[in-house]
């Protein structure tokens, strides 16, 4: 049974619930198609993460992409 765990930062209003529906189906499609697996047995998890709950460089990534904004 495959298990794929999709972690993907929630900002904007994104992804939206028909996002996270199409990543589901789409991941699903290529592990039947490339890895010839079961549809059925298939399973796709997605983690959205806040951007306050991971850092790069000791840094939130929240605060990361509010400095680059101001670049």
């Amino acid at each position: 049974m495959p298990f794929v765990n999709i972690r993907i930062t929630k900002e904007n209003g994104e992804p939206t619930k028909e996002q996270k529906e199409a990543l589901i189906d789409g991941v699903t499609e290529l592990l039947a198609k490339v890895l010839n697996k079961n549809k059925a047995s298939s399973v796709v998890i997605i983690d959205e993460i806040d951007t306050d709950n991971y850092g790069l460089g000791g840094k939130s990534i929240t605060n990361v992409r509010q400095e680059n904004k101001k670049i």
